[in-house]
């Protein structure tokens, strides 16, 4: 019923696409006149479902190349994602990851485990082994935490200097025990950046150097 107190008025509808783990569906979108339509259900200008999405991010952080990433869209979902798409989506999703990586660290953490690892990544179709230096503390509850994580950095002495003064920067102080394997970059780093914190010798990696020597 229309009246005065009415801000808005239904005029029709407009179709719009929409992607889902099904397909492709056509959803018919009210018009009104006044105000605009809005729903809780799909994002205003989302054109496709979180999942599909989240998978397309998923495939390519797998090493998935973007090529193939439309292809298997199409295959699935009959729909041929763009490059472009996916480079957006893989664009917010670092955004994401670097506002996680650079938060303050306002908690307490009398223990930090730090370690260097190697994984095989996929670039420009080549597998490479990227170094990783990672920090891990534990709070006062006795939960651990990644702290930091670093790509590219290797385990040399300034590697690691600019690492921990990079955690330190962000607030992580006070600094009672740090574990970690006995890398000699690190335990002169941990010296000079947190003076008054200990080292302590990882048991599993002091294990795994010696079991590598012993004879079976």
């Amino acid at each position: 019923e229309r009246s005065n107190e009415r801000k808005g008025y239904r005029s029709g509808h407009y179709d719009r696409n929409f992607t889902t783990a099904a397909g492709d569906v056509t959803l018919h979108v009210p018009k009104l006149k006044g105000i605009p339509f809005e729903t809780a259900i799909i994002e205003r200008y989302r054109r496709r479902e979180t999942s599909i999405e989240e998978a397309l991010i998923e495939m390519y952080l797998a090493g998935v190349s973007v090529r193939r990433v439309e292809d298997i869209t199409e295959a699935l979902w009959g729909t041929r994602v763009s490059s472009g798409t996916v480079s957006n989506l893989n664009k917010k999703a670092y955004e994401h990851i670097e506002k996680w990586r650079c938060r303050p660290l306002a908690g307490q953490y009398a223990y930090v485990y730090v370690d260097g690892v190697y994984l095989k990544r996929s670039w420009g179709g080549e597998i490479q082994n990227v170094s990783v230096l990672v920090a891990i503390g534990v709070d006062q509850d006795g939960y651990r935490e990644i702290l930091g994580a670093a790509e590219g950095m290797k385990e040399d002495h300034e590697s690691w200097k600019n690492f921990l003064l990079w955690l330190k920067k962000r607030g992580l102080n006070n600094v009672k025990l740090f574990i970690g394997d006995k890398n000699y970059g690190m335990l002169e780093t941990i010296a000079e950046v947190y003076p008054k914190a200990k080292y302590q010798r990882c048991i599993v990696h002091f294990y795994r150097n010696v079991f590598s020597v012993v004879p079976r």
